[in-house]
C-alpha cells in the first residue's frame, strides 16, 4: 500500500485478517467475560451498559467491578505476547520467553520480599514485583553481554537465572507465615481476582509507551532474523535495536507480572499460534498481542466457569494448557532437528 508523500506499508491479506479475527474475538469475549459471574448478564445488556444506557445496578456491576479485570486481562496478555514475540526473535529460540527466562521469578522474589518482609498491601507488592522483575532483567542482560547480547547465551544465563529464583521463592515460602504464604501462593499462580482501575492506570501508561516504540522496531527485527551481516548490510543498527528490544520485553513482561501475577505459558505460546495463524514469517508482533490478549480472555472464562462453583486462578487454566503446548512444542522441534 502506497500513500501521500511516498509513504509505503506493506500489508499480507492474510495477516491482516487474521489480525482482524483475533480483534473481533478480543470484543467478543470481552462482552462475555463482563457478563460472567454470580450475577449474570445478558450480552447486549452489557453492551447497552457500556454505551451508557444500562440500568443502575448493571452499571455498577460492570464498570466498577468487572471491565477494570477484562482491562486488566486484554493489557496483560497483549503485553505478555508482545513481550514473548521479541524475546523468541531476538533469541531466535521458539522457548525464548519471560516464563523461562527468569524475569517472572524475579518479580515473583520482589513481590514476596514485600509480602513476607514488609507486610505490604496489593500496591506495595506490585512495586516489588516491578523492581524485582527489573533487577533480575538488568543482571540477566548484563551477565549475558558480551560484544552483544547472543540469543543463546541469553538463554542460558536465564535458564541457570531461574533455578536460583525459584529456590529463593521456595525459602521465602518456608520461612513466612501461613497467611502469608497462602496469599503468596495465589499471587504466584497469577490471578485477576480483584483487579480494579487501579490496577489499570499503570499498565496501561507502560504499554502505551511501550508498545508504539516495539512496532516501531518491527522491520528492524525482522531484518535481524536473517543474520546480524544481512541486518548490518541492509543499514540496522543491530547492537541498538537489540538492546532497545530486549529492555522493553523486560519491562513488558515485569509491568504484566506485576499486575496480576506470573502467568505462565501466555509469552510462551502466543506467539507461536500466531505465527500459525497467520503463516507468515517474521516476529508477528502485532497478532502475537492480540493472541495474548485473546488467550488470557478465554482462560479467564474457562478459570470461571469450566469447574463448577469453584473459581481458580487464572494462571491454572493457562498453565495446563501452556504444558500441554510445551510438550508438542519440544517433540515438534525435535523431529525436525532442531533440539
Amino acid at each position: 500500500m502506497r500513500g501521500p508523500g511516498g509513504l509505503s506499508l506493506r500489508v499480507e491479506p492474510r495477516a491482516l485478517a487474521a489480525c482482524l479475527v483475533l480483534v473481533a474475538l478480543t470484543l467478543v469475549m470481552s462482552v462475555v467475560l463482563i457478563g460472567t459471574g454470580d450475577f449474570e448478564i445478558a450480552p447486549w445488556d452489557v453492551v447497552q451498559t457500556l454505551l451508557g444506557n444500562g440500568a443502575p445496578a448493571d452499571d455498577f456491576i460492570v464498570n466498577d467491578l468487572r471491565l477494570p479485570r477484562v482491562v486488566v486481562a486484554v493489557l496483560v496478555g497483549a503485553a505478555l505476547g508482545l513481550s514473548g514475540a521479541v524475546f523468541q526473535s531476538v533469541s531466535r529460540n521458539p522457548l525464548g520467553s519471560p516464563d523461562l527466562l527468569g524475569f517472572n521469578y524475579g518479580a515473583g522474589v520482589g513481590a514476596l520480599l514485600v509480602m513476607v518482609v514488609v507486610g505490604g498491601d496489593s500496591s506495595q507488592v506490585a512495586a516489588g514485583a516491578l523492581a524485582g522483575g527489573l533487577l533480575t532483567g538488568a543482571a540477566i542482560y548484563l551477565l549475558a553481554h558480551k560484544r552483544g547480547v547472543n540469543g543463546y547465551r541469553l538463554v542460558l544465563v536465564g535458564i541457570g537465572a531461574s533455578a536460583m529464583l525459584v529456590a529463593a521463592i521456595q525459602y521465602l515460602l518456608t520461612v513466612s507465615e501461613l497467611v502469608d504464604a497462602t496469599r503468596a501462593m495465589v499471587w504466584l499462580t497469577g490471578s485477576l481476582a480483584g483487579r480494579d482501575w487501579d490496577h489499570v492506570t499503570p499498565l496501561a501508561w507502560c504499554c502505551a509507551v511501550l508498545v508504539p516504540l516495539v512496532l516501531s522496531q518491527g522491520r528492524a527485527l525482522r531484518m535481524m532474523e536473517m543474520g546480524d551481516d544481512a541486518a548490518h548490510a541492509a543499514g540496522v543498527r543491530v547492537e541498538r535495536t537489540r538492546s532497545v528490544l530486549t529492555v522493553s520485553a523486560i519491562l513488558l513482561s515485569t509491568a504484566a507480572v506485576s499486575a496480576a501475577g506470573p502467568i505462565s505459558f501466555v509469552a510462551l505460546a502466543a506467539p507461536q499460534l500466531a505465527r500459525r495463524v497467520t503463516r507468515s514469517p517474521g516476529s508477528n508482533l502485532v497478532s502475537a498481542a492480540l493472541m495474548g490478549a485473546v488467550l488470557l480472555l478465554v482462560s479467564d472464562w474457562a478459570s470461571q466457569r469450566a469447574f463448577g462453583a469453584d473459581q481458580l486462578p487464572v494462571g491454572v487454566v493457562t498453565g495446563l494448557v501452556g504444558g500441554v503446548y510445551l510438550l508438542g512444542l519440544l517433540v515438534t522441534e525435535r523431529k525436525a532437528g532442531r533440539i
